[in-house]
């Protein structure tokens, strides 16, 4: 499927946190925030550093980022770059009471 916006990793804009994970430093980042995998059907994560940096690796275009506090990235494998803190936070449009009357 074609999706502009997941190209270019851009949530979209009505998408609202629900949840968010535990913290996880650079001892305790789960393997598979280490390795390619994707979120459910119609969800999002978002990764928020805390502290420090991860190396934030996207290996369809062979691009790579660095996240830091202020500079999310959209779930993708991650490695952490030295002394870190970071959280995963999910989101999902928000469902709509009203369309069910």
């Amino acid at each position: 499927m074609d999706c502009v916006r997941c190209d270019r990793l851009e949530m979209p804009d009505d998408f609202k946190a629900y949840r968010k994970t535990a913290e996880f430093n650079g001892r305790t980042v789960p393997q598979s925030l280490r390795r390619d995998h994707s979120t459910k059907p119609g969800v999002w994560a978002k990764i928020q550093v805390i502290e420090g940096k991860l190396n934030y690796r996207i290996d369809a275009p062979g691009t790579q980022f660095e996240l830091s506090p202020g500079v999310a990235g959209i779930v993708i494998p991650v490695e952490p770059a030295g002394l870190v803190r970071f959280f995963v936070e999910l989101y999902q449009r928000p469902v709509n009471d009203s369309e069910d009357e």
